[in-house]
């Protein structure tokens, strides 16, 4: 046994058992480069039926026009002869002035193709751009968001409409200039075939498609080669980004550290470089030579033709001088075409990557829709899964023997937990790091599906509604809330999208918002109030503090409350602010009716010492419930919650000359789970 494969062996014997591997290889390959010329053409009615008409006819004219100079200046070159002998002028001049004309005219068109293929591009891109954003931020599942190769693909897709690559839509729009060379190829080989022989002509046309046959082969192989980089140019961009936005500016200062970020950006850009540059003068040198070759044999067989014919009398002036100049035509087209060949070739690479990202997370949506499906119909009143309407009002909120981990392999998040939110009353949740209460957020968000049990609302299960029609219910502050770099206004409208078709009903909820969270004392001293740019970067706009920034996300989820929002959750929502705001915060909105007539409020809390108001503390640890009840009964059980309850409020209850109370490992660690 040599360890090699057949294929392998006979690579390196050279008998013609390689053959059906190159044979399959070759085979892949063109139907990759077919597919890849139907999906530009099925993407080319984006841009718009009219335009891409007009487009196309303007490209069949802008290849005609050549070969009609071709001609003309044929004819120019046939008549002056019989000028310089002493004939009629009359005849030259019209010519003349023809071939100025076609000149002129083709000159005066090229900027237009210029403006079409702009525009085409621009409107095949935004329609990728949407297919982009409904995939990644409706489509896929949350679950696909963390997957690495799903990641790549979605680096890929988004690095061309960053513009970092070329783009479908360049591709699509590089048809329309495309279309016009082959136009004058085929016309010159007609030319060249009517004026000295069908064989020129034929040969002439069969050396031009060959070239070009192979020059688009090894853009295509480098291609194929390049899309196996995928993760490297995604931690590529990532420092890329890293390094030019600013996010690390403080830390890369006070450090010192962009000697070691700029070798470290230097590094990872050239360990995918190197192959690919190594890849691409072995996938494109020696091929080049070797159709070179064939463009020089071809050239000069058809250069032979043409002489021996107009030494032998077969050519006047006029076919000579058509044949010369057309000959031209088909001997460039076999080099690269600086407005059609890369953009053809790589710029369907983030489409691929685009589609396969799409078909992912339709994928992976079909089979978590299939699990909450069947989990419906085993206990649901009714109704197919994500169909039906959810109700404006509720009473009982559960998690029925819920178990999760976000992957078949990974630690088991939640366990068999069960826990009940009823309408009109306020439930803390409060745990220590990883206890899995953000996970239970998520899950009551619908951005993942309990891997074992279900949610129920009033008895049927929560996957039988439409899940946006469930998001409307809900009022979210997650842990890691979005910060806009838009004005404040925009910040807070965020929560209620469906209310931005009346500006004016919406600037009054935004307002009313704003005041009902405090965030009005942050507002009030904006330079431009709702209207300012809650960023220093942009023209009169202005940072905000992690604790104004609370607010005005708390604002945001009381906006959708307003708009008819049934359960509020608030992850951490306090993290940033200081002891004494963060009891008056939980005092003010953890009170009866404090948010709302028949409102769920439900607050993730790490802080057992500050959630004493809530109807119903719930103590999560290990992934369950392990104690529940008001603040009262919990204390006087002294289990976990009254130990935690005390070794946080003792903190706070240290005699100055005491010293600083001992803090054990469980307190520091106690923060915002996953």
């Amino acid at each position: 046994m040599t360890g090699r494969t057949d294929e392998q062996a006979a690579d390196a014997t050279g008998t013609p058992g390689r053959r059906p591997g190159r044979v399959a290889r070759a085979g892949a390959s063109f139907r990759a480069g077919v597919g890849r010329w139907a999906a530009i053409v099925r993407l080319l009615p984006q841009a718009g039926a009219p335009l891409v008409a007009g487009g196309l006819v303007l490209a069949v004219v802008l290849g005609l026009l050549p070969l009609l100079l071709i001609v003309l200046l044929g004819r120019v070159l046939f008549l002056l002869p019989d000028v310089a002998a002493g004939g009629a002028s009359d005849e030259l001049v019209r010519t003349f002035v023809a071939a100025v004309v076609v000149l002129v005219a083709q000159q005066a068109l090229a900027p237009f193709q210029t403006g079409v293929v702009e525009v085409v591009a621009r409107r095949v891109d935004e329609h990728c751009v949407d297919r982009l954003l409904t995939a990644t931020l409706r489509d896929a599942p949350l679950a696909t968001l963390d997957d690495a190769a799903a990641l790549d693909l979605l680096a890929d897709a988004r690095a061309a409409f960053a513009r970092h690559n070329l783009s479908p839509g360049d591709a699509v729009a590089a048809i329309l200039p495309l279309v016009s060379r082959y136009v004058q190829l085929l016309g010159a080989a007609v030319l060249v075939g009517v004026v000295v022989s069908p064989v020129t002509g034929a040969l002439i046309l069969a050396t031009a498609v060959v070239v070009r046959y192979g020059n688009r082969r090894g853009l295509r192989r480098f291609g194929e080669m390049w899309g196996s980089f995928a993760a490297s140019r995604r931690s590529t961009g990532y420092l890329r980004d890293l390094a030019t936005t600013g996010v690390v500016t403080k830390e890369v200062r006070l450090l010192g550290l962009l000697d070691w970020l700029r070798e470290r950006l230097r590094a990872e850009t050239l360990e995918h470089l190197r192959p690919l540059w190594t890849g691409r003068r072995r996938i494109l040198f020696w091929p080049f030579v070797g159709y070179a070759v064939v463009a020089l044999a071809g050239g000069g067989a058809v250069l032979v033709l043409v002489a021996v014919d107009a030494g032998s009398g077969g050519l006047d002036l006029f076919a000579l001088g058509v044949a010369l100049q057309a000959l031209l035509i088909p001997m460039r087209f076999g080099v690269y075409f600086p407005d059609a060949d890369v953009q053809t070739q790589y710029g369907m690479l983030s489409h691929d990557a685009l589609v396969s990202f799409e078909e992912s997370a339709l994928r992976a949506g079909g089979e978590a829709g299939g699990a909450r499906a069947g989990a419906a119909a085993g206990g649901a009143a009714g109704g197919d899964a994500g169909a039906g309407g959810c109700p404006e009002t509720f009473g009982v909120v559960r998690f029925e023997d819920v178990s999760f981990r976000y992957s078949d392999d990974g630690p088991w998040v939640l366990r068999h937990l069960d826990l009940e939110l009823v309408a009109g009353r306020s439930t803390a949740i409060v745990g220590l790091n990883g206890a899995g209460k953000s996970t239970l957020v998520k899950l009551l968000a619908r951005l993942y599906a309990p891997t074992e049990g279900r949610i129920t609302v009033d008895g049927v299960d929560v996957t039988a509604y439409a899940s946006a029609d469930w998001h409307r219910r809900l009022a979210l502050i997650f842990q890691d809330y979005v910060r806009l770099e838009l004005p404040a206004a925009d910040n807070v409208g965020w929560g209620a999208p469906h209310l931005h078709d009346d500006p004016e009903a919406l600037a009054a909820a935004v307002d009313a918002a704003v005041r009902a969270a405090g965030a009005d004392v942050v507002v009030d001293r904006l330079p431009d109030g709702m209207r300012t740019t809650l960023a220093s970067g942009y023209p009169g706009g202005q940072d905000l503090s992690g604790g104004q920034w609370q607010r005005v996300a708390l604002a945001r989820a009381l906006l959708a409350v307003g708009a008819g929002a049934r359960v509020l959750v608030l992850d951490e929502p306090t993290a940033q602010l200081d002891v004494r705001a963060e009891a008056e915060f939980f005092d003010r909105f953890l009170a009866p009716g404090a948010v709302g007539d028949g409102v769920t409020s439900v607050v993730i809390s790490h802080r057992f010492s500050t959630v004493r108001p809530a109807d119903r503390i719930v103590v999560l640890e290990h992934g369950r419930v392990v104690e529940q009840g008001d603040h009262d009964e919990l204390v006087a059980l002294g289990g976990r919650y009254a130990e935690l309850f005390e070794l946080q409020a003792s903190r706070f209850r240290v005699a100055p000359d005491a010293g600083p109370a001992p803090v054990s490992d469980a307190a520091l660690t106690s923060g915002g789970s996953r």
